[in-house]
């Protein structure tokens, strides 16, 4: 499977068309923003890295009967996986308080929270991606009915008690992530875009150290270390075996 046209650029990748009008490939980049794209930079490799956590997870929660977009990855910075049609809404899933979280409702950092949290974010950079409720989302026509924003609430919330718990068994606390969804050829909704450091909080469960963009975000350094060790550890659980 080869690039043809490019489709479209985002921050973090390039999605490039093939000569399937159903499948496209993303090619992960090496460029980090932060901020709303006010701090920028280059870490060597990263995009490498994001590509082959996001493999190994996708797989992961294939497994446990999550569809996605996930086809297979075609080498370390290029993955292959089914069009669909994006669904403009971030959605976040929170376990443990901490940055726009605490910021805005005052809730202390690493207060563990009651329930797992789900918010939705309007995918839209030139508004700031603000919070939306769910009449928005029907306002907006970003769902068709109120069912669908049901279904991605509840896949969402799947998705972390799978991840969670992958995620304990190597060491490593799911503080917060962000998911986004798209209708595949058939009008069905799946998982789509990556599943890593890049849009994930992990921390460390005994240094409690980040393992994510924050080390960019605070410029605390070691991004690429940090990402290496996340896939090292998903990487031998894989090996081990899922159960």
């Amino acid at each position: 499977m080869e690039k043809k046209e490019l489709l479209y650029e985002g921050k973090a990748k390039k999605i490039w068309k093939t000569e399937d009008e159903n499948l496209l490939i993303s090619e992960f980049k090496d460029s980090l923003t932060a901020f709303n794209g006010k701090k920028r930079s280059l870490e060597e490799g990263k995009g490498a890295l994001n590509n082959q956590i996001s493999a190994v997870l996708f797989e992961y929660l294939e497994e446990k009967g999550i569809s996605t977009h996930y086809v297979r990855m075609l080498d370390e910075n290029h993955m292959l996986h089914k069009r669909t049609e994006v669904i403009q809404i971030e959605v976040i899933v929170r376990n443990i308080a901490a940055g726009s979280l605490s910021k805005n409702l005052g809730i202390a950092e690493k207060t563990v929270l009651p329930f797992a949290l789900v918010e939705f974010d309007y995918k839209n950079d030139a508004l700031g991606d603000p919070k939306l409720n769910d009449q928005h989302c029907l306002l907006l026509n970003l769902v068709n009915h109120s069912d669908e924003l049901e279904f991605i609430r509840f896949t969402a919330r799947r998705i972390n008690t799978l991840l969670g718990r992958l995620f304990t068994k190597m060491d490593i606390n799911l503080v917060d992530f962000k998911l986004e969804f798209g209708r595949d050829k058939d009008g069905n909704i799946i998982l789509i875009d990556e599943l890593s450091p890049d849009n994930f909080r992990l921390w460390d469960a005994k240094s409690g150290e980040s393992m994510d963009k924050d080390r960019f975000r605070q410029g605390l350094g070691g991004l690429s270390d940090a990402y290496q060790s996340v896939l090292k550890r998903i990487q031998h659980r894989s090996k081990e075996g899922w159960a």
